[in-house]
């Protein structure tokens, strides 16, 4: 099966500042692809060019096998875009922007109220955008991105100013998008929601693709697994203790931490995401 993303060698600068430094990735039909990384990191530049809007300055790039730089407007027509920043027409009410959106893709087979349902804005379609809270808007601008059903979905921050209860309806959707076969390139500051929705992720540091690989991979390659207690000390007062796992002596520490010491709870500990980017690079995703 052809990847549904393809990048060689990618490169972009501006002036003396190279964005994009020599990326090679691909991402398979169905894939729900994290790509992460700090402001300034080369991660918009990236989706600009995989999205026909910037043509590369060096190698090359291919999404559902058409080249970016002479398939515009193929390419466009199958894939849908949800930016950080809503670009809605704010005079319009929500059904009038899907509506007009549907009309320029050539979408016949077009639900506008089943998609605001499936955003959370029923009942709100009639409502003018310019009305509308930041977290409403970024729902909308999801809606938009599925009018065409498209197979690639590039989503930048979808869930950014969202309560947590229409954050988990976005993921909801980003899931069931991905089982209908589309593909996901997932943009996102939040290591923790990469680390529950994507199959794969890419770690971008100045540039450069530092890292990419299953987020299970990534701990097991950089993390450490840790048995974390809480003991009850001599005076009735809680104190820590924490047990390395994968060592030879583990077993005998663990014996020993139950045996010896008054434990009141015990967890397992993994390293995330966030703490393992800060490991590759040095820096957190505020930069």
């Amino acid at each position: 099966m052809t990847d549904a993303i393809v990048a060689e060698n990618l490169t972009y600068w501006y002036g003396d500042l190279v964005a994009v430094d020599h990326i090679d990735f691909n991402v398979a039909s169905g894939e729900i692809f994290g790509f992460l990384g700090p402001n300034g990191a080369g991660k918009s530049t990236t989706v600009k060019m995989l999205t026909a809007q910037m043509k590369p300055k060096d190698g090359t790039a291919t999404i559902l096998g058409m080249d970016v730089t002479t398939k515009v407007r193929q390419i466009q027509s199958q894939i849908g875009v949800c930016f950080e920043l809503p670009n809605m027409y704010e005079q319009m009410s929500a059904i009038e922007n899907l509506k007009l959106f549907a009309r320029l893709f050539n979408t016949k087979d077009f639900d506008g109220y089943d998609l605001l349902k499936r955003v959370d804005l029923a009942g709100r379609e009639n409502e003018r955008v310019e009305n509308y809270s930041k977290g409403m808007r970024q729902r909308l601008m999801v809606a938009r991105a599925l009018v065409s059903k498209p197979k690639i979905l590039f989503l930048d921050e979808p869930t950014s100013g969202l309560d947590p209860s229409s954050a988990d309806g976005i993921r909801d959707i980003i899931r069931k998008e991905s089982q209908r076969g589309a593909t996901v390139f997932l943009t996102t500051h939040d290591m923790m929601e990469a680390d529950e929705l994507c199959d794969r992720v890419a770690f971008m540091d100045e540039g450069k693709l530092v890292a990419l690989d299953t987020p299970h991979n990534l701990k097991l390659k950089y993390g450490r697994r840790a048995l974390k207690a809480q003991v009850a000390g001599r005076g009735g007062e809680l104190e820590e203790r924490e047990v390395v796992m994968d060592r030879p002596d583990t077993p005998k520490a663990v014996e020993e931490l139950f045996s010896s010491e008054n434990v009141v709870t015990v967890h397992s500990e993994e390293a995330t995401l966030g703490a393992i980017f800060m490991q590759i690079t040095g820096r957190g995703l505020s930069g």
